[in-house]
């Protein structure tokens, strides 16, 4: 898949990026991909690849700062961070990481997205958003390459 002027598109990069995966992390992460997509339809997607990791943040429009969430894929498993993590109420405990502006969860499985707390999380990282998302409209993918 090429654009008109040559470059792959998005889905491309995106593509290339997941086959560099492991099985099970790139299972994981297509499903959680699937379940955020569904629950942020006017979400941009925006893909960075940092050669040894992927990211996929949902944001409002194209500057990662923006993001609410982010998937994050390597070999060693995938993880959910939340933008403004130090300001979300964590009751239970389940944010890890000590970054001034993410926390993030271990995921196993993408049913865990399902689960009452996950759920509070991801609806107190919606609330303390900067910049809302848009309330109509479909996101697009855009792939920002990361790599040095």
């Amino acid at each position: 898949m090429r654009r008109n002027d040559g470059t792959p598109t998005p889905a491309a990069q995106l593509a290339k990026c997941l086959a560099a995966l492991p099985p099970k992390q790139r299972t994981l992460l297509r499903a959680v991909r699937t379940a955020l997509r569904k629950r942020f339809p006017t979400a941009n997607e925006l893909a960075y690849d940092y050669g040894k990791a992927l990211v996929i943040a949902y944001a409002p429009a194209e500057r990662g700062i923006d993001g609410l969430l982010s998937i994050r894929a390597s070999a060693t498993g995938v993880s959910l961070y939340f933008n403004n993590g130090p300001l979300l109420p964590d009751p239970k405990g389940l944010l890890r990481g000590s970054g001034r502006a993410t926390r993030y969860i271990d995921l196993e499985s993408a049913s865990r997205l399902a689960h009452s707390d996950v759920k509070a999380l991801i609806a107190a990282t919606v609330a303390h958003a900067k910049v809302p998302l848009p309330r109509e409209g479909k996101g697009v993918l855009v792939f920002k390459s990361a790599k040095k």
